[in-house]
């Protein structure tokens, strides 16, 4: 997930576009840069690697203007290189852009066939190609963005320079997401209104399709077909605290160490505590008639559903799948009247995740989103949302957030489950959720032993995590973590299905993780330890 900044301004722009890219790290990359125009003339400067090498970079070529564009980019299409960074230029154009145009090799080759070159790998550099090309025929901005943006095929956020105007950016959306920010005589561009925070609180969101032009006093919107529109202008209350890491190594540990506040935070949203009862915001279809809940998310947040899948089976007595998102999309998979699909997702945006919520509603299928952050596109789109309360998550890995979606998980399978269970084991349950916060600060209390079993860990390989029943997500889960963390290979496996086949790979020195409360699984989990260890 790559980060954009855009910023028209009255001073020197570098600075701020390289500040407001180190707020945008969480996202991950791999590259960056950023280009400005000064007299005219347009400049970038790109690395790869961190963004301290990018601050290298510009000591030994400064660059200067009052408008510029910014970029961090994990690579898609081509290796992660210093030619490949972004912003990509053509001719008089400088552009930067998060997403994948599916049909860009298409586009490169008829651009080649007219004579166009191509210096990258990147699939980025034909919307500047298009860009120039339409602009040339035209000799209009307008018209040049109207014809390109409607030529691109996927998903792509873009930000876009033109050498001769030194007041003018032009800024698009389709299935990535981009705000612009409003300041004094200033406008910005971001990828969410957390990279904004220092600059401005006065945002607008662009709608699917939506394509812009700015200066520093002006904003012209025009979606898909080309029409003008008007999105409002929205106050917002982010505050650039929120991306400080404080006094922790990182923002992971941070994160890490906030759960006992956040969960508290969400359970203070769905659970009456004097009561020892759930609530759930009210859901404006009759929830007696679904006989079937359809769980589609991506990564983590798929292995919190699946989670999420065993209460709404055990509490609420509905059956319920569960689906990747990038494969759900692409089935045609049998819907009705009578099913719930529940999207889960962090930011809200995730691609395949919105793409399958859309697909959804195409098929008039009540829809729910459960998502951390305010005011994200599957929020607007779907016709309920249950917000978790976990505030930014910046760590690219989820903690907080992950555990805030079980939360709120289990209170909708609660409040759908009420009659089902009764008074007095609704009761008996929220009692219990209501010691997790204390529970979750005493285990937190073990980081000295953690980093021991750490330590021990790092120097193998290979690991394989296992797990039953509700464990077998959190195993999967824990594998997740491992690999995307640490590098190191790790496998999650449901604990019983380890002696078909999966044992063989077990060696001496590999370690295996298992997850084994003492529940009704833990005398079956136990055995298939031991299995392990013979």
């Amino acid at each position: 997930m790559c980060g954009i900044i855009g910023i028209i301004g009255q001073t020197d722009v570098t600075p701020v576009i390289y500040d407001a890219l180190k707020r945008l790290e969480y996202r991950g990359y791999d590259s960056a840069g950023i280009a400005t125009i000064n007299d005219n003339k347009i400049s970038r400067c790109r690395s790869q690697g961190k963004l301290i090498n990018l601050e290298g970079e510009l000591k030994r070529t400064p660059l200067k203007g009052n408008i510029g564009i910014g970029h961090t980019r994990w690579a898609t299409h081509g290796a992660p290189t210093k030619q490949n960074a972004h912003p990509h230029k053509a001719d008089s154009v400088m552009v930067v852009h998060n997403g994948i145009i599916e049909n860009y090799l298409e586009l490169k080759n008829t651009l080649k066939s007219e004579g166009f070159s191509f210096s990258t790998e990147t699939d980025t550099e034909v919307i500047a190609h298009l860009f120039s090309h339409h602009l040339a025929q035209s000799d209009n901005i307008k018209i040049a963005a109207r014809k390109t943006f409607a030529m691109l095929e996927g998903a792509y956020a873009v930000a876009l320079l033109i050498e001769k105007e030194d007041r003018i950016m032009i800024a698009a959306r389709k299935g990535s997401p981009l705000v612009i920010g409003h300041g004094d005589n200033e406008m910005f561009v971001g990828s969410d209104a957390f990279s904004l925070a220092p600059m401005t609180n006065r945002i607008t969101y662009l709608e699917d399709g939506d394509w812009a032009v700015l200066s520093d006093t002006t904003l012209d919107i025009f979606d898909a077909e080309g029409k003008s529109v008007e999105r409002p202008i929205q106050v917002k209350d982010a505050s650039a605290s929120i991306v400080d890491k404080g006094r922790h190594r990182h923002f992971m540990a941070k994160e890490i160490f906030e759960q006992p506040e956040v969960i508290s935070h969400t359970f203070a949203h769905y659970v009456n505590a004097n009561e020892s009862t759930v609530k759930i915001p009210e859901i404006d279809f009759d929830t007696s008639n679904i006989n079937r809940i359809v769980l589609i998310a991506c990564g983590s947040a798929y292995y919190a559903a699946m989670t999420g899948r065993y209460w709404l089976e055990t509490l609420a007595g509905i059956s319920t799948d569960i689906d990747i998102a990038s494969e759900f999309r692409y089935r045609d998979v049998p819907l009705d009247e009578n099913t719930l699909a529940v999207f889960v997702s962090q930011s809200g945006e995730t691609a395949d995740t919105l793409a399958a919520l859309k697909a959804c509603k195409a098929r008039n299928v009540k829809t729910l989103a459960i998502v951390n952050a305010p005011d994200s596109s599957m929020q607007r789109e779907a016709d309920i949302t249950l917000p978790t309360f976990a505030g930014p998550e910046i760590g690219v890995a989820s903690t907080k957030a992950f555990i805030c979606q079980l939360a709120v998980l289990f209170c909708f399978a609660l409040a759908l489950g009420k009659e089902r269970i009764g008074f007095d084991r609704e009761n008996e349950l929220v009692k219990a959720l209501l010691t997790l916060p204390r529970l979750m600060g005493e285990a937190l209390k073990l980081e000295a032993n953690l980093e021991q079993i750490a330590a021990r860990l790092s120097k193998k390989e290979n690991a394989i995590f296992i797990g039953r029943g509700l464990m077998n997500p959190l195993a999967l889960e824990g594998a997740l973590k491992l690999k995307e963390i640490s590098y190191i290979h790790a496998e999650g496996f449901a604990a019983g299905e380890l002696k078909h086949g999966s044992i063989a790979l077990i060696e001496d020195d590999m370690p295996v993780i298992t997850i084994a409360p003492k529940d009704a699984m833990y005398p079956k989990t136990i055995s298939n330890m031991q299995e392990v260890i013979a």
